[in-house]
């Protein structure tokens, strides 16, 4: 029998709603990228990330609490050997309508197939150049043409949401000539992510930050419109134009009450709900993530949590919180 749709019941002080939970798969990656992880993944033989069983109770109960969208990152996510079984996992449930995926494509031409079979429905892809040389100095892995096999094979096999990330860095990857090409005759969404300060990553920031409304006011000069957007989509200011199917998005964590329409958590690779990727404090979810018993205290931990999450980041005081890096909760 159908299940019904839940409202969610996740709504914090500001009267935000959370209909979108972020959940991290694993911290582990097998990029280099300059903003994240430069010198690779370094394993902490302290960290044990989810169970299959404990993915499962996790998404039980943000199900039964009204979240409709499940976007399963890391890390790299699609490393874990389980992850066709913890889509599957997630698509069992009828009230999740949206089931996606971030990765950096390494895997994606090998296994896209599988993966929508167990019911994916939305691909980001990050793609932080497409200049075959500038990729490889920026995430250490000369794989762009491997990366675009995969995504064009997503194409042809009809995945419908699939979007294109790019860490936008001033002076790197910032020239609108070398994205505008791919996007005549494909129908994608490719979005410019404002770089973020992190614990880790500072003197990077300080180096090649550049804002998202340097970008924007181009496109505006070029024609481009910006288009409505639905109640499940992320932060992205999305644009159109008339001659290209595809669009460009811009996230800009440093613009003005750009907190204000936030509507995601975030639970990290090791049980912890995040409040804000930029959070001075975590929600330990671990020790009732056992059996069924605990449904009920876990959600209500769940809705508690909410009273700490405040109005905004705090990335304009170079505050980052407790991220030390964007695969410590998933980026």
């Amino acid at each position: 029998m159908q299940q019904q749709r839940v409202d969610s019941l996740l709504v914090d002080r500001y009267q935000r709603r959370f209909q979108y939970l972020r959940l991290s798969l694993t911290e582990l990656c097998n990029f280099r990228c300059q903003y994240c992880l430069p010198d690779g993944y370094q394993a902490n033989r302290t960290h044990q990330f989810l169970t299959l069983n404990e993915i499962y109770h996790i998404i039980n109960a943000f199900s039964d609490l009204g979240v409709q969208k499940i976007r399963l990152t890391g890390g790299e996510p699609t490393l874990r050997r389980d992850f066709t079984d913890i889509i599957r996992l997630v698509a069992a449930h009828s009230t999740i309508k949206d089931i996606a995926v971030t990765t950096n494509g390494s895997r994606l031409y090998d296994r896209i197939e599988e993966w929508q079979r167990a019911g994916l429905t939305a691909l980001n892809v990050s793609i932080d150049s497409f200049l075959p040389h500038m990729f490889a100095m920026i995430t250490g892995e000369d794989k762009l043409n491997q990366v675009i096999r995969g995504i064009d094979k997503a194409l042809s096999i009809g995945m419908r949401k699939v979007k294109i990330n790019t860490v936008l860095m001033k002076g790197l990857n910032d020239d609108l000539n070398h994205y505008l090409p791919w996007l005549k005759t494909r129908n994608i969404d490719l979005r410019f992510i404002e770089l973020m300060e992190t614990g880790e990553g500072a003197p990077h920031f300080q180096r090649y930050h550049l804002s998202g409304s340097v970008i924007e006011h181009k496109l505006i000069e070029s024609g481009w419109q910006l288009m409505t957007k639905d109640s499940l989509a992320g932060p992205a200011k999305v644009y159109q134009h008339d001659e290209y199917q595809g669009r460009i998005g811009l996230i800009m964590p440093y613009s003005q009450d750009f907190c204000q329409s936030c509507n995601r958590l975030r639970v990290s690779s090791t049980g912890r709900l995040h409040y804000c990727l930029f959070g001075d404090s975590a929600i330990d979810l671990r020790d009732l993530l056992h059996d069924e018993s605990q449904k009920n205290i876990l959600k209500n931990r769940i809705l508690d949590s909410l009273h700490i999450k405040p109005a905004t980041h705090f990335l304009h005081q170079h505050h980052a919180g407790i991220t030390q890096n964007l695969s410590f909760i998933g980026g």
